[in-house]
C-alpha cells in the first residue's frame, strides 16, 4: 500500500524571486502561496512605503499553480518575440 503525502497546510508564502522594477523603489515579487486550500503563484508589484521605508504589496496577478507551466511558456514566447523585435538584448538578468 502506498501513501500519498498530503499537500502542505497553508503556511507563509515562499518567495521565489524579487527584482527592482524601477528606480522609485518599486519591486516585483514572485511567490508561491496558498489560500482556501488552493496552491497559487502570486506575481505582485511592491512599493516602498515613504513612512517606514518597507516594501508594501500593490497590484498583482495570482493564479492556480497548476497553470504555472502555461504561464511560463507564454512568458518564454514573449521573451523570444521581444528579442526578435529588438526590444531585448541577449543579456541575462
Amino acid at each position: 500500500m502506498t501513501t500519498t503525502e498530503a499537500p502542505p497546510a497553508e503556511t507563509e508564502p515562499i518567495e521565489i524571486a524579487k527584482f527592482w522594477k524601477n528606480r522609485k523603489g518599486d519591486a516585483v515579487v514572485v511567490r508561491l502561496t496558498s489560500y482556501n486550500g488552493f496552491d497559487l503563484v502570486d506575481i505582485r508589484t511592491h512599493f516602498t512605503d515613504k513612512a517606514d521605508g518597507k516594501l508594501k504589496p500593490g497590484k498583482g496577478f495570482t493564479c492556480n499553480v497548476r497553470l504555472l507551466p502555461e504561464l511560463s511558456a507564454a512568458l518564454d514566447r514573449a521573451t523570444t518575440r521581444a528579442r526578435d523585435l529588438g526590444l531585448l538584448r541577449d543579456e541575462k538578468p
